[in-house]
């Protein structure tokens, strides 16, 4: 995406690439295929803008932040697939990890619980089980990184000399960081057994890098990284302690400012990094994470064939009153916050005759809702902060439907900016503030705009009776995988 310095939307070009299931929890993706994709859509949006490098002041990146690539150092090759984010396969390393000292082993180090979700489980199930790979990493010739890295490195020249750097958000997501010094934790690298040498130099999230050595952006600074959550607050604007907003996407992500010191979740929430703005002090934030939100339209999308389009799925679901007594828990990969239950697995609770295709579609909306209002409750208890009212961005937000339902659920106002899609402007504001572009702050807030917003509808004693089912349904996920 090109944005212009008013922060609206010049150009866009986007591309899918695939999602590999081998098996049943496993989420793959292919690293060339990703950067393939990516030097596209790159030429694509700077063609369709009728742009060339003198007139982009810099390039941001914004990316799933957990998925794990390896890489040798020499030749650029991906040893294997990355590990997705959602994958699971390292359920039972996991537990062997926790076995001394529990799930909360090093959460006061690096502010997370031991799970699948983040990246040092991925690696050290790839140095376990692809051939060589432990000794060749040992012996300095393999790379790991998110694919924020993987990007860069290529972007930057890959084998001829490329960078091998991350930022701060993205290395707080590999649970091998630690949160207050932002430097790799050599203890918790050899307790997991992810040799240091393989891992990136940390920068800050705003800062000239170098320059792009490749395509129609060569000679462009490379100035801005940021995990893509944290990208969405730089784009919603969330730079105050107590801002919130939540990102709508394959799962849903919920931060809550929480200015320069991190707070310890007692609630099943996640202690990371904000932003770190060039010199300055590190941001921290609260995070609830959702695992399968949009996933789950594109499940009944593409497993079940029940639409055609993500899109249709709106149409489907209005075309009933209600769930039917409905519930579904989209528990595909575990589930995440504030629960933080790989055991479950997921369901469909209160299923009869009565059910259509219309009453399945709208659940799995609400499926959105309910998960993000524990969230908010979670959120609520650790900071003591009340939120008045819901900011929103992502790919789900222009499903009306959804909005209002999620001002119903929460009752509070849920609001949609005009430009929705937050992370890729986060991710221009952060290189767009390295250069220059934009000299403070508060001409990024100047930028931000209401597009719509929702208020609460539904009767309070109606609100929380369809929550106290939910609740009952996500106790059915429990204790399904031994």
């Amino acid at each position: 995406m090109l944005f212009d310095r008013c922060g609206r939307i010049v150009s866009v070009s986007q591309r899918e690439h695939r999602q590999i299931q081998p098996r049943p929890g496993w989420v793959e993706h292919d690293p060339r295929e990703i950067w393939a994709r990516c030097t596209e859509v790159l030429d694509e949006a700077m063609q369709r803008a009728g742009a060339s490098p003198k007139d982009v002041a810099a390039l941001g990146i914004a990316n799933q932040r957990e998925t794990a690539v390896v890489w040798d150092a020499v030749t650029g090759e991906p040893l294997c697939n990355a590990i997705v984010w959602q994958d699971t396969r390292t359920d039972r390393l996991v537990s062997e990890l926790a076995a001394d000292g529990g799930r909360d082993r090093f959460r006061e180090r690096v502010g997370l619980p031991l799970a699948t979700y983040f990246s040092a489980p991925k690696v050290r199930w790839i140095l376990d089980n692809v051939s060589g790979a432990r000794e060749r990493a040992q012996a300095g010739e393999l790379l790991f990184g998110t694919i924020d890295t993987w990007c860069i490195w290529n972007l930057t020249g890959g084998a001829d000399g490329g960078l091998h750097i991350t930022d701060a958000t993205n290395a707080s997501r590999t649970m091998l960081m630690d949160l207050r010094s932002l430097r790799w934790d050599a203890d918790i690298c050899a307790a997991i057994g992810v040799p240091a040498s393989m891992l990136p130099e940390i920068r800050p999230s705003s800062a000239v890098y170098g320059e792009v050595r490749t395509g129609g952006l060569a000679g462009v600074p490379l100035a801005g990284d940021l995990g893509d959550q944290q990208a969405a607050m730089l784009g919603q604007t969330c730079l105050e302690a107590g801002e919130a907003k939540s990102t709508y996407g394959t799962g849903n992500f919920l931060l809550l400012n929480t200015g320069t010191e991190p707070v310890r979740s007692t609630c099943g929430l996640l202690s990371t990094v904000c932003h770190v703005l060039g010199d300055r002090p590190p941001v921290y934030a609260l995070e609830g994470s959702v695992a399968v939100t949009g996933a789950l339209v594109q499940w009944l999308r593409d497993n079940l064939g029940l639409i055609r389009s993500a899109a249709e799925v709106e149409q489907l679901a209005a075309s009933v009153h209600d769930n039917g007594g409905l519930y579904i828990v989209p528990a595909f990969s575990g589930l995440f916050a504030p629960h933080w239950r790989p055991d479950a697995r997921g369901v469909f609770a209160g299923l009869t005759r009565y059910i259509n295709a219309g009453h399945v579609a709208r659940a799995a909306l609400e499926a959105t809702a309910f998960q993000t209002r524990e969230v908010v409750e979670a959120m609520r208890a650790d900071s003591g902060v009340a939120l008045t009212e819901l900011r929103v961005d992502g790919g789900m937000v222009c499903n009306e439907l959804l909005m209002q339902f999620q001002a119903d659920i929460l009752g509070m106002p849920v609001v949609r900016p005009r430009v929705a899609e937050t992370t890729a402007l986060g991710a221009a504001y952060a290189a767009g503030l390295a250069t220059g572009l934009w000299e403070s702050e508060r001409e990024l807030r100047d930028n931000w705009a209401q597009d719509r917003r929702w208020e609460p509808r539904m009767d309070p004693a109606e609100r929380e009776e369809r929550y106290r089912m939910w609740k009952k349904a996500v106790t059915r996920t429990f204790d399904w995988v031994d």
